[in-house]
């Protein structure tokens, strides 16, 4: 197989038009008749949850099963990306691994999710009181879950390295057409169906990249007006957004090694000082225990919790699960396909064990250390002072908690503006590395030209800003969209279990 023999005349340009009229129909349907445009992404996210949502829990399970055992074998020692060693070093690598995935949810869920499950614990443990000392372990543990193994498993292990193996060494293109290949071939991939799995990529990725950076400019208004009293007003979100826009659009255009290096750098830092202030300043002994119980919990659970159904069937109204573990799984698998092509681009010459071992083990470890802290530190102070956090959090206001946590802190004013900057960067990261990852198969090839990368990263921006100028609850309507469109990503990411074992055995 050459890669002249698998070009794909055309098709490049056939998925950024439709891809782009189709964003453009739903912008169209939302300024129309928002009513209906609510209503008709309700009626698929419900659909979507009902009778794909074991479907998808089974998948993350046995995507994480396959990758742990394809670590363990020997060909997977084999440097992969047509390089004889790293293109990047371990630490920005894994800087750049990091600060993309964990993007806004490093931060706002972090702090929020882990309140929620203590004031309301999950049905799996419904044995256990709310809003207890008791409650602390299986709130982490049920974050855990949803930001822990199976998460970062999906989004790039097993799929990064099948995609290295058919484009670095076959020639394929590193675009979600290519993971058909184990199941199709290359008809499946040069055909019509490789076009609607390379557009149905796009829109989840769109769709959940516009969902943070559209929540970032909702959320910087509120903790602007909550700190400084300045009213929290749509101009302020919008120009936010602008501003998000203008830092992440400058470092993508920059090129690979320098915008996005400099910014997941920036992230590391500043969130590795503010979590160290945390530490020290905060409950320090309820942190460290706290996430040595939750891990503790969510192993000794761990099949429990990722195969729990309650009392839903195969096809029954997943309830609570749909509106959690259901819906970031929709999520993460719509971001699968895109994010692999971002971590097999920046992989080169790293081997298919290091990508496992980083992505399924070592990435979930420090996010769940990362959640104990700034989460348990919300837990701690409320646990100490009932009402600290649950009070502002009532209503369920998820952007409240993180301002609870660090105006209880010394030094408030300083850390809270700060922790607004962090997740202006995560965010930013994962903008510029979407963008990217959208030029790519925009462009056909992975060095793609500016102006893709311009005009990506200006529809990213101008999107989230026109759903949060217009009718109200077009962001987050949006941001449950990806879980319509995960339905037919996560078909495109079941040959990649099976699809990996003759790949990685010739390259040995």
């Amino acid at each position: 197989m050459t890669a002249e023999k698998t070009k794909l005349t055309g098709a490049p340009r056939r998925v950024t038009t439709l891809s782009a009229l189709f964003v453009c129909g739903f912008l169209g349907l939302f300024f129309v008749d928002a009513q209906l445009f609510a209503a008709a992404v309700d009626r698929s996210f419900g659909w979507s949850a009902q009778y794909f949502g074991l479907f998808w829990q089974l998948l993350m399970v046995a995507n994480f099963a396959v990758a742990l055992f394809v670590a363990t074998r020997p060909y997977a020692r084999a440097r992969l990306g047509d390089r004889d060693s790293p293109e990047f070093p371990a630490f920005q690598w894994i800087a750049m691994v990091l600060c993309t995935l964990l993007a806004g949810g490093g931060v706002f869920w972090a702090a929020a999710e882990p309140v929620a499950h203590f004031v309301s614990v999950p049905p799996l443990f419904s044995h256990i009181t709310s809003g207890t000392a008791e409650a602390v372990p299986f709130a982490l543990a049920q974050s855990f879950l949803h930001w822990g193994f199976l998460a970062w498993s999906i989004l790039g292990s097993l799929t990064a390295v099948v995609l290295m193996r058919l484009h670095y060494d076959h020639g394929l293109p590193l675009a979600p057409r290519t993971l058909l290949y184990p199941l199709l071939g290359e008809k499946g991939v040069r055909g019509p169906v490789g076009d609607v799995a390379d557009v149905v990529s796009i829109l989840a990725v769109f769709a959940g990249t516009v969902g943070p950076i559209g929540f970032l400019g909702l959320q910087i208004s509120y903790g602007l007006s909550d700190l400084y009293g300045t009213a929290d007003t749509t101009t302020i979100q919008l120009v936010t957004i602008a501003g998000l826009m203008l830092i992440y659009l400058t470092s993508a255009v920059s090129g690979m090694h320098r915008g996005i290096q400099i910014l997941s750098r920036a992230n590391l830092i500043l969130g590795g000082a503010l979590l160290l202030f945390l530490l020290l300043a905060g409950p320090t002994w309820f942190i460290f225990e706290s996430f040595l119980s939750g891990l503790f919990s969510h192993l000794q659970w761990f099949g429990e919790q990722a195969l729990h159904r309650g009392e839903a069937g195969w096809f029954d109204d997943p309830g609570w699960l749909a509106y959690w573990t259901i819906f970031f799984w929709g999520w993460f698998i719509g971001y699968g396909p895109m994010m692999a092509i971002f971590i097999a681009r920046i992989s080169r010459g790293r081997s298919a064990r290091e990508i496992i071992v980083l992505m399924s083990v070592v990435a979930p470890i420090l996010t769940m250390a990362w959640f104990s802290i700034l989460g348990g530190t919300g837990l701690g102070l409320e646990i100490a002072e009932p009402g600290t956090i649950t009070q502002p959090f009532e209503g369920f206001n998820l952007p409240a908690v993180l301002l609870a946590i660090t105006q209880a802190m010394p030094l408030n004013a300083v850390i809270s503006f700060l922790f607004l900057v962090l997740t202006a960067l995560f965010v930013a990261t994962t903008g510029d590395s979407m963008t990217y990852s959208l030029s790519v198969v925009s462009a056909g090839h992975d060095n793609p030209p500016r102006s893709l990368r311009i005009f990506w990263g200006v529809t990213l921006g101008i999107t989230a800003m026109v759903l949060v100028g217009g009718p109200e609850g077009g962001v987050g309507k949006l941001q449950n969209f990806i879980v319509v469109t995960a339905v037919p990503v996560s078909l495109l990411l079941l040959p990649s279990l099976w699809g990996v074992f003759p790949l990685l055995r010739r390259a040995e």
